[in-house]
């Protein structure tokens, strides 16, 4: 076999097909994200539906602070051992009569409390829950002693806790419309309406899986959630940033559609997206671990799972729901249709025109030689015909 059989053999042989991991990393499109947008966003459908539907069957497990009420606390350790959450139970029924609506244990070792959360008490029932709780279980105060005094209660009414939720709502409204100014601003309404689309979709699906799973909603709930609605927007403005750097221009253009170009533009910051995310779930993780299993501090619980869940959320839907929605935004205004005509028209003219059989018109390398192809043959027709002449010292025959 010669030299020209190998070479073209090799010129013959399919390429080496990238993994997943190298097209993420290179970023040239290979993912057609905002291609199946009718996809993601029958996803994301399914998956708010389900939310709703969950909020509306279940609801939500409000804190003290929200809905008010009375909360007592006392050491888990006694003279007789470890107090458990059953004890602590058993000892307000007995008391009261009726049973408390949640006892938490909270800390580890000899900093380990046992916290009983109930609908408002008056003192005088906070007095029976005390005694009967001394009584029985005797649990050991932090300066070693025991009885009614080795006990702590704190109250909550019921107009606090509907004023922290409404502040808490002001809160979210405030930070929904600043994103909504910011962006129009700094992007345009079209980026804008998109960007806050994916906001209210990522507070629906937190929302959700907090009374899914049935978290206390605390104000550090609220605190989480409005961390995560800023990481969103950030991983939102990110790519919207390159969508722009790829897009200016483009109505004078017929290499790609809006589309293709947002497209790119996901593929490019889809590896950056994605490294953020695990980045900020690590120590999130680690929260969350420590404050479940270790510390069983409510707060913590509250803190890492909203934050864990919208940083999941938040990342998936600048991706696969923030960007699909702006091209189809912007391709309700008639310039980015006929500009996705005009390229339509130019790939077909170019596909009847070349003589290679496999040219891929949407290949921007391919698409490259045959553009600089087509300049030469332009070029090559302008030039005048030469007109040789003769040499001086060349003598004309008579």
């Amino acid at each position: 076999m010669g030299v020209e059989d190998l070479g073209t053999d090799a010129a013959k042989a399919p390429a080496k097909k990238e993994s997943i991991f190298q097209r993420l990393y290179v970023g040239t499109g290979a993912f057609d994200i905002v291609g199946a947008r009718k996809r993601w966003y029958i996803f994301f459908g399914v998956l708010v539906l389900g939310c709703i539907l969950s909020m509306s069957v279940k609801w939500f497990n409000l804190g003290i602070d929200f809905v008010g009420g009375t909360q007592i606390q006392f050491s888990a350790n006694s003279a007789s051992g470890q107090i458990t959450e059953d004890k602590a139970k058993e000892a307000f029924k007995a008391a009261l009569g009726k049973d408390a609506d949640e006892v938490q244990k909270v800390g580890t070792g000899n900093a380990t409390t046992l916290q009983i959360r109930t609908g408002t008490l008056d003192p005088a029932d906070v007095f029976k829950v005390k005694q009967e709780i001394a009584t029985k279980l005797a649990p050991v105060g932090a300066n070693g002693t025991t009885g009614p005094q080795a006990i702590s209660d704190s109250a909550v009414s019921a107009s606090w806790g509907g004023e922290i939720s409404q502040k808490a709502l002001l809160a979210l409204g405030i930070f929904l419309l600043a994103v909504v100014i910011f962006l129009a601003v700094y992007f345009d309404l079209r980026m804008a309406a998109a960007a806050f689309i994916s906001l209210i979709h990522d507070i629906v699906v937190t929302a959700g899986v907090y009374s899914l799973v049935g978290f206390e909603v605390s104000p550090a709930t609220v605190i989480g959630l409005l961390t995560i609605l800023g990481f969103s927007l950030y991983d939102t403005v990110v790519v919207f940033d390159k969508v722009r750097e790829n897009t200016r221009g483009l109505l004078g253009l017929t290499r790609r559609t809006y589309a293709e170009a947002a497209n790119l533009a996901l593929n490019q910051t889809l590896m950056r997206s994605f490294n953020t995310a695990f980045i900020a779930m690590l120590p999130i993780l680690g929260l969350l671990i420590v404050g479940t299993l270790l510390l069983g501090s409510g707060v913590l619980q509250d803190l890492a799972l909203v934050q864990l869940t919208g940083t999941i959320v938040g990342v998936l839907s600048s991706v696969a729901l923030a960007t699909p929605l702006l091209v189809d935004l912007k391709l309700r205004d008639p310039k980015y249709r006929q500009q996705a005509a005009r390229v339509a028209a130019r790939r077909a003219k170019v596909a009847k025109t070349t003589v290679e059989d496999d040219f891929d018109a949407s290949d921007d390398d391919a698409l490259a030689a045959e553009l600089r192809k087509e300049k030469a043959y332009a070029a090559a027709a302008s030039v005048p015909g030469r007109i040789p002449k003769n040499k001086p010292n060349q003598k004309r025959k008579k």
